[in-house]
């Protein structure tokens, strides 16, 4: 049990509405106010039990005391512990330490539980006027104020009389990510039908028997039917983005916000822009929209409900407003105030997020492969009907295919596919699901409700399983039959009334920092096997490195050279350092680097060079410079480019310890 204890002039409270099914009944719903007391926000953990409740009363008690009063409100406050019990759990709980605290307490209150709540509370400016304690059946550990800082508006902190105002959710957490904890559905195997065959196979998980060639898909399908999310161990990409010197966590921060170095920020630069670019050309209007909102707004409320995340919330002025956790009831609420033909139908709506925030649980942030703050391009389509909408995701699901294989992530050897649909939507869309798992060309991992629990009827994604066998959403598309509605988005149909779009939420890549993590953990899965580890060409931030034999003889030479190449759109730097030449050329290996090129006094006079391919093994070959250009853009053709965002010569740089 976690306990805040906040020595008061007054508090006040309103029950707002409910927030969870189990809430408590029979509740005063006017506003409460009570002065000079003492105020404990209490969050029920796992595991909590009589035991604790009795600890608990006896901590209370001394406070009390200690404070000099006798007035106590129990006021429940989930937002303190990321392992809560279960809400009938923690109601028994509270209900018991209210009952054992009025045994020995003169004055007890206790706040309605399962309520969102708006309340405003001013703290006593003495030193003892805030309190923290943890209590478990083994030990009782005091906190100091500094680290109730994660628990408390700013305001709180250090000021005399102080107040806060808050609208406070006593389970924050949407109905639709506790249907996904308790979710139930059954789990196949889709086998695509073959040249000839008139329909797929579906069958049952547990008795598909997978090749030794699907290896991966088996761990899909155990890490989906388990929902294990938390990782055991760290994975391998976390040491390499370290090495590489392409991100690191930020001690000032939280596991799940990292810090971006120049090479890591011209990776996830080259990325966006790419998958921009490739969206543009499928036809989307690129939009920009704000990262929080209102959460009293009326499509906010029912929306929270039907997105599997958790957000963040910060107070501003009287506005309870949360940061986004995607980027489409941006999008939703621009559509609402257009006005829109049948004829602009499917129209093409387009962002990348970044960032959006998550506030994801803290065993599961791990790395760059799930965070609380995450670059998502979103595109989203909508359709007239049905019709349209199947027609649309199969040409997103090429699109994706494509923007995946480009990025460096093989759709035939790097990837699984899961599809999720209602039986209903199966029953009638039989066929689609059949062609989008036979334009995988490969089986893939099939969910089905029952019922309907979002606000989308299918939804399919690529995932990647990484070097711990833990699995991870890449590009992804949803069929929303819903929020048209919520979010009053309409457009005009051919007989002139007034009708809902189906909506389509794609990400042709997925979150850019997990196609990092992806693309690392390949390269990890590479070296293991004894190959040379890489990042594509066209996102490694160097990828030419002339290394003069000579610094004073032929440091010019070598500048000229990387003029021409920087000309033609070649990121080059040189190595200018007073190393000898063997040390240089390991340092270009050890980041990677595709192509070095070693110049003296023979490459100065036959313009001929000789040329250190990485790829291969380090293989050194002959070419000139012209040949060499020209084998690099056959392999740039058709990617995003941008300069080097470090300083060309090595020995004007600083020295990244990451």
């Amino acid at each position: 049990m976690r306990l805040i204890q906040l020595h008061s002039d007054f508090v006040e409270y309103t029950p707002v509405r409910k927030e969870i099914d189990t809430a408590e009944e029979n509740i005063s719903h006017g506003k409460v106010r009570l002065e000079d007391l003492v105020v404990i926000l209490a969050a029920v953990e796992k595991g909590d039990n009589e035991t604790v409740v009795l600890k608990a009363v006896d901590e209370i008690r001394k406070y009390l005391n200690t404070v000099k009063s006798e007035k106590l409100l129990i006021y429940p406050y989930a937002h303190l512990s990321s392992n809560l019990a279960a809400p009938k759990e923690a109601f028994d709980i509270l209900k018991l330490l209210e009952d054992t605290a009025r045994k020995s307490m003169p004055d007890v209150h206790r706040a309605p539980f399962g309520w969102t709540k708006a309340f405003t509370i001013q703290v006593k400016g003495h030193p003892l006027a805030e309190n923290a304690k943890e209590i478990s059946i083994g030990s009782v550990v005091s906190k100091n104020t500094e680290e109730l800082a994660h628990a408390l508006p700013p305001a709180s902190q250090k000021k005399p009389s102080t107040q806060i105002q808050t609208i406070q959710k006593e389970e924050q957490t949407s109905a639709a990510l506790k249907a996904e904890e308790k979710l139930e559905s059954s789990w196949y195997i889709l086998q695509p039908k073959a040249h000839g065959e008139e329909g797929s196979i579906l069958i049952p998980v547990a008795e598909y028997r997978f090749k030794k060639a699907q290896d991966n898909l088996r761990k899909l399908a155990n890490y989906e039917v388990q929902k294990r999310r938390a990782a055991d161990e760290q994975p391998p990409h976390i040491k390499l983005m370290k090495r590489l010197a392409i991100a690191d966590y930020e001690s000032a921060s939280d596991l799940g916000n990292m810090r971006y170095y120049p090479k890591g920020r011209l990776i996830k630069s080259l990325i966006e822009r790419y998958v921009t670019e490739k969206v543009v050309e499928y036809g989307a209007m690129e939009v920009e929209t704000p990262i929080m909102y209102d959460t009293a707004h009326p499509s906010m409320i029912s929306y929270f409900n039907r997105f599997p995340a958790r957000q963040y919330n910060i107070n501003s002025d009287s506005k309870q407003l949360f940061l986004r956790f995607a980027a489409c009831f941006g999008q939703f609420l621009m559509a609402k105030d257009f006005q829109i033909s049948y004829r602009n139908l499917p129209l093409k709506l387009y962002e990348l997020t970044r960032y959006s925030f998550r506030r994801e649980k803290s065993g599961e942030l791990v790395g760059l492969r799930r965070l609380r703050a995450f670059s998502m391009p979103d595109c989203h389509a909508f359709c007239k009907d049905m019709k349209q909408a199947k027609e649309e995701v199969l040409k997103r699901f090429k699109l994706s295919l494509e923007v995946i294989d480009q990025i460096g992530i093989s759709p035939q050897h790097d990837i699984e596919m899961t599809i999720r649909f209602t039986e209903e939507f199966y029953k009638g869309n039989k066929v689609l699901v059949e062609e989008l798992a036979s334009k995988f060309n490969r089986p893939v991992l099939v969910e089905i409700w029952k019922e309907k629990f979002f606000y989308f009827v299918l939804k399919w994604e690529f995932n990647y399983i990484d070097n711990l066998g833990k699995a991870s959403a890449l590009s992804t598309d949803q069929i929303d039959v819903e929020n048209a509605a919520r979010y009053k988005i309409e457009f005009i149909d051919e007989d002139g009334n007034k009708k809902n779009p189906i909506i389509l939420h794609n990400s042709p890549s997925g979150a850019v920092e997990r196609v990092i993590y992806a693309l690392l953990e390949k390269a990890a899965k590479v070296l293991k096997a004894g190959g040379v580890p890489s990042i594509p060409l066209w996102l490694a931030p160097t990828q030419v490195r002339l290394i003069p034999v000579n610094k004073e003889q032929h440091i010019e030479f070598c500048q000229r050279i990387a003029d021409q190449l920087l000309e033609n759109k070649i990121r080059t730097d040189v190595d200018d350092r007073d190393e000898s030449v063997a040390k240089k050329i390991r340092d270009s290996e050890s980041e990677w680097i595709r192509y070095t090129l070693v110049v003296g006094d023979k490459e100065i006079q036959t313009q001929i060079f000789t040329i250190r391919d990485r790829e291969f093994r380090s293989k050194q070959v002959q070419m000139t410079l012209e040949e060499l250009v020209v084998q690099i853009h056959s392999q740039l053709h058709g990617k995003a480019y941008l300069p080097l965002n470090l300083p060309r010569n090595l020995s004007e740089r600083p020295q990244i310890m990451a």
